[in-house]
């Protein structure tokens, strides 16, 4: 009976939490609504900047709102062009360099985005840092965050349904099927969601960066350093939450002509 009403619980959860996205037109996971995450987000924004020494009035600084400008236009554009014109009335933009060696940048829910200065000498170029740039504005308009959160919640709701299902059955039964759940919801389900994240993001970090004027080859130069000053190695693709190096740029150079085709539609 347990069995059958945790199964039950994981079909309405599955059935209630799928929402259109209007960037991406996909029906995806998401039972976080914007007016609940992102005051959570902007709050965490605040105090990440509060706590870590923003880079203002140099030149790099400069570069990083100029081209956080320009991408931030390009996607309001891009919006207009699918008749999402209200999809960012919500969003509060800002755009900040940070003075840290990790080579990073990230964008919070809303359009906070932040450039660690680590990763300059890697972007080199205002067309290497709009890759970046778009690429994590790409992770926020797509709702990857909202996407994570829910994935999450529906891994604790699947946790219960082990339970209810096992029980009864021995001790060490349970604890072989709660291991066996460990590892297929972090390979089976959360890890590769997370790669369908990143090709997603480089999808549309693509064709924002063309709206933008910026050339997208210049994306296959950023790659080609990163995989450079990575060594070429790191975690193996099918257990990374990254596509690896090559099969980034192989899909990137693929995605190429079809950013460039969007973006003189627009």
């Amino acid at each position: 009976m347990r069995k059958h009403l945790a199964s039950g619980l994981l079909a309405v959860v599955l059935a209630a939490g799928c929402a259109t996205n209007p960037i991406t037109g996909k029906q995806n996971l998401n039972f976080v609504s914007n007016s609940e995450l992102f005051p959570s987000s902007f709050q965490q924004y605040n105090t990440f900047i509060s706590e870590n020494k923003v880079i203002t009035g140099t030149a790099d600084a400069k570069k990083v709102e100029l081209v956080g400008g320009r991408i931030k236009a390009a996607a309001e554009k891009y919006l207009i062009y699918l008749g999402q014109s209200q999809y960012l009335k919500d969003y509060r933009w800002e755009y900040k360099l940070v003075d840290n060696k990790e080579v990073n940048a990230w964008c919070m829910p809303g359009g906070k985005i932040v450039v660690y200065s680590g990763i300059l000498p890697v972007t080199q170029n205002d067309s290497g840092l709009a890759t970046v740039m778009g690429h994590e504005v790409s992770h926020a308009l797509a709702n990857h965050g909202a996407q994570r959160m829910s994935a999450a919640q529906l891994q604790q709701i699947g946790s219960v349904a082990l339970g209810a299902a096992t029980s009864g059955k021995t001790q060490q039964t349970q604890e072989i099927f709660a291991q066996a759940y460990g590892l297929g919801t972090q390979v089976g389900v959360m890890l590769p969601f997370s790669r369908s994240n990143e090709t997603e993001a480089d999808k549309i970090g693509l064709t924002l960066m063309a709206i933008a004027g910026y050339n997208p080859d210049d994306a296959i130069s950023f790659w080609s350093r990163m995989s450079a000053k990575s060594g070429g190695s790191g975690t193996p693709e099918f257990i990374s939450t990254h596509p690896s190096d090559a099969s980034r740029i192989a899909n990137i150079r693929a995605l190429i002509p079809e950013a460039r085709a969007t973006a003189l539609k627009v």
